[in-house]
């Protein structure tokens, strides 16, 4: 059976720890592999790096877990953006195993 992902998306890798912290304490979720990016504007950014947490289980699951990361988040460094996808397609299923932590 498929599941919801919530996805949040924080800035720098000490608040993506809080956050995945957060929301598996919140809620019945489990972790995919977190992801980065480092955007062209990242010198202006509050922390160059930033980091995406894929949180998996029910939608009430990861609408909980999105909702703590985000309080945990924002009092490290904060928050860009986060969402809750109730069903995955298929080719959305496979994106989710991409992360840039697995690239030198």
């Amino acid at each position: 059976m498929k599941q919801a992902v919530g996805m949040i998306e924080v800035y720098g890798l000490v608040a993506a720890f809080a956050a995945c912290d957060a929301g598996c304490k919140a809620a019945n979720v489990t972790v995919e592999k977190f992801d980065k990016n480092k955007p062209a504007n990242a010198d202006s950014l509050p922390v160059p790096l930033l980091v995406c947490v894929k949180f998996r289980g029910s939608v009430s699951d990861c609408t909980a877990a999105v909702k703590a990361a985000e309080d945990a988040a924002n009092r490290v460094s904060g928050v860009v953006c986060s969402h809750v996808i109730p069903l995955c397609e298929d080719d959305t299923e496979k994106m989710l195993k991409i992360s840039g932590f697995d690239v030198d």
